[in-house]
């Protein structure tokens, strides 16, 4: 059966517009340093490796927690402050300092050129488990829908993240594209609720065989993305 013709295109963010480990890995360095300077109960405490392990066993306590990592983050600050007898007015300001150097992002470098031709040629939408925050990066104007978890309360893959996405933008499913760089999060979801998926594999990676996950399209930069979009168009 001919492939239909996409009228929306949507994407995941972290890795797969922008690299997200060095980021998240600065950020943490950073904040460790300002909450060293206005809240050193906290710093003399707890190490970024302590906080990390402390978010983390806080997740495994409360799952739900999945879907806004930053409220994951906030809720393990408090618990540190406390532990600390550190002033928590201090809290809003560090996490201020995070969401600031969390979105210091830099795309990959044949994002912004594609994503421009691309957007000439159909809609264009986000869905995303992550906190980036587009207007701060300045990458909002590419994108009519931005759905993230945080706001909708469920995450990828649950297909309906994908499907509200969709119905945002008044599009079938199976007239939209994901894509992403996640095999399970990001097109075993998005297949799941009916969309063609596209996994953004830049490292040349062959894990999609051992998951057993069969992605409609494997590309290796967004050049070939573009590449692929354009025959699709030709449907």
């Amino acid at each position: 059966m001919t492939p239909r013709r996409p009228h929306a295109l949507l994407f995941d963010l972290d890795d797969t517009l922008w690299p997200i480990g060095p980021v998240i890995a600065a950020a943490e360095t950073s904040w460790h340093a300002w909450l060293a300077e206005h809240a050193p109960e906290v710093t003399r405490r707890y190490s970024i490796e302590a906080l990390r392990a402390r978010r983390m066993a806080l997740l495994e306590q409360r799952p739900e927690l999945v879907v806004d990592l930053y409220r994951l983050r906030r809720l393990a600050l408090e618990e540190a402050f406390a532990d600390a007898g550190a002033d928590a007015a201090h809290i809003e300001g560090a996490m201020r300092h995070f969401h600031v150097q969390r979105n210091a992002v830099t795309p990959f470098g044949d994002v912004p050129a594609a994503l421009a031709e691309l957007q000439a040629m159909l809609r264009l939408g986000v869905i995303t488990n992550g906190n980036a925050d587009l207007e701060l990066i300045g990458m909002h104007h590419h994108f009519e829908t931005v759905l993230a978890s945080s706001r909708f309360g469920r995450a990828k893959p649950d297909p309906s993240i994908f499907l509200a996405a969709c119905e945002a933008m008044g599009v079938a499913p199976q007239d939209a594209v994901y894509v992403g760089d996640d095999l399970r999060l990001d097109v075993q979801g998005a297949q799941g609720a009916g969309l063609r998926a596209v996994w953004m594999n830049r490292g040349g990676s062959a894990a999609h065989l051992v998951a057993g996950i069969a992605p409609d399209a494997i590309c290796a930069s967004f050049d070939e993305l573009l590449a692929w979009v354009r025959a699709q168009m030709q449907h």
